[in-house]
């Protein structure tokens, strides 16, 4: 049964609590620059990261600079990325990001939230991703674990949409948190407060949780 605390225990209690289990946590997409990076984000979407890394190492393989993406067609990208949910449309939507960083942008991924979301394929989320992961700005991405595990523990109402979220998670936390804060609800949510079977009994934040699922 939840807790009756201030949101400011709750806040605190959330974010000792997944700090002391993930003090590692980390984006677990493999890249070794800022264009893979971007495009494995982009490739994420309602995609494991498990799934994306087993079809980025084929495609970081074959395709390794703007221009090689630009000589590629998208069928032959479709053909790699087949496995992967929406891969037709993240095809269409890499070819065109590709010729948008070409044209718009010297070749160059954008390196601001505006120019970023510019890019075919390129929401809010991938864009605070790719921000913090690789320019180190300080970000919380709302992804669907950030999402679940905020209102289930109570950080956020449960009518909030990921913009109100987001927002919301900014307030409750220290600015030099965010980053991290971000990566351990990503893991807590991914590996712990799962969407189905969440192991609730182990839960070090149970009397707090509005959905324990016992």
């Amino acid at each position: 049964m939840e807790k009756r605390v201030t949101i400011q225990e709750r806040s605190n209690q959330v974010l000792n609590a997944v700090s002391s289990m993930y003090p590692h946590a980390h984006c677990e997409l493999v890249h070794s620059n800022d264009l893979e990076l971007l495009i494995a984000i982009a490739l994420s979407a309602q995609t494991t990261d498990e799934a994306v890394n087993k079809t980025t190492q084929v495609l970081f393989s074959k395709y390794k600079s703007v221009e090689d993406y630009h000589e590629a067609s998208i069928e032959d990208i479709q053909i790699i990325i087949r496995h992967l949910g929406l891969y037709q449309n993240k095809a269409k939507n890499l070819k065109a990001m590709i010729e948008m960083i070409r044209s718009q942008f010297d070749g160059h991924v954008p390196s601001t939230q505006e120019q970023l979301e510019q890019l075919p394929g390129v929401g809010r989320k991938t864009a605070n991703v790719f921000l913090a992961v690789w320019h180190h700005v300080p970000r919380i991405a709302v992804d669907t674990h950030v999402d679940r595990v905020s209102k289930r523990l109570g950080l956020v109402k449960d009518s909030a949409n990921v913009v109100e979220v987001e927002e919301t998670l900014m307030k409750r936390y220290p600015k030099d948190t965010w980053i991290a804060l971000h990566h351990q609800l990503l893991f807590f949510g991914r590996y712990h407060c799962t969407a189905k079977k969440p192991k609730c009994q182990t839960c070090p934040l149970l009397s707090i949780c509005r959905k324990p699922q016992l």
